[in-house]
């Protein structure tokens, strides 16, 4: 449902944080976060004041308004994860969203003046938000939801270049995939002209070698065939999300046949 409200375009990508070049989600879930854990400070600390049970409502209404973009964001990324991610994704949200159920209730309580009741409610709030914010970073780092699936390559191939293939092996305008060592690639052949990127999608690790080929804004482009990362093959740079960091691109040296391949930057 997800997938088909959003399509491809400018809204899906920023509700993945394409533009920003990490995922937006963290950064939108640390407002209502925040401001929960301060309204918890605020009813611990200051009491039955008037004026601290003002800034008390405050804080908690804030943080219910800012929980609708973090949701949003959070569907986004959610609607494509893999399996064993979704399922803990469900428990995010779930556990999210009764979080804000008992905010909400705290708030109209205390709006009718039962001061008592809705603090006790809004505890029992931020013990739930909690909760939903472990499973959050269950998601994260431990099953990688979110992370950088190409981080490791510069980190794996020493200086230099390296052969890859012979020009001759590869077929003109279709992805191949090969290993350099054990980092997997993908080259794309035109001509005498080859480009090369790393073989496994930054976004979940998807096979980019039996993605597609497209063109974008007048580049040429590689889809994920997993979950539609876009990427120009010029410079592996994210064309559409649901991946945000670009795909480590290798520089590409054509010598007697042979294709030669190194990192920029490395000698």
């Amino acid at each position: 449902m997800v997938r088909r409200s959003l399509h491809d375009g400018t809204i899906r990508d920023t509700l993945h944080g394409v533009p920003l070049g990490h995922p937006l989600h963290p950064a939108l879930a640390a407002l209502p976060i925040g401001t929960w854990i301060s309204a918890g400070i605020v009813d611990l600390l200051a009491g039955r004041h008037e004026g601290s049970e003002r800034a008390a409502r405050v804080l908690i209404a804030t943080g219910l308004l800012a929980a609708v973009s973090a949701a949003a964001s959070g569907l986004a990324d959610y609607s494509e994860l893999h399996e064993r991610q979704l399922r803990v994704g469900v428990a995010h949200a779930a556990t999210n969203s009764l979080a804000a159920c008992c905010y909400a209730a705290s708030l109209g309580i205390r709006w009718r003046g039962n001061g008592r009741l809705g603090r006790r409610l809004a505890l029992l709030g931020l013990a739930t938000a909690s909760t939903s914010a472990y499973l959050g970073g269950h998601l994260a780092h431990r099953q990688a939801s979110g992370a950088n699936h190409t981080e490791e390559v510069p980190h794996l191939l020493p200086p230099g270049w390296h052969p890859l293939a012979l020009l001759d092996e590869l077929a003109d305008g279709r992805p191949e995939a090969r290993l350099l060592r054990d980092v997997p690639v993908v080259l794309l052949r035109k001509g005498d002209h080859v480009d090369v990127l790393a073989g496994r999608c930054s976004h979940l690790s998807g096979p980019l070698h039996k993605g597609e080929i497209i063109r974008r804004d007048g580049f040429t482009c590689l889809r994920c065939p997993w979950h539609g990362s876009t990427f120009r093959v010029t410079d592996g740079a994210v064309v559409h999300g649901p991946a945000t960091a670009p795909q480590p691109r290798f520089d590409v040296w054509i010598s007697d046949g042979e294709v030669r391949v190194r990192l920029p930057g490395a000698g």
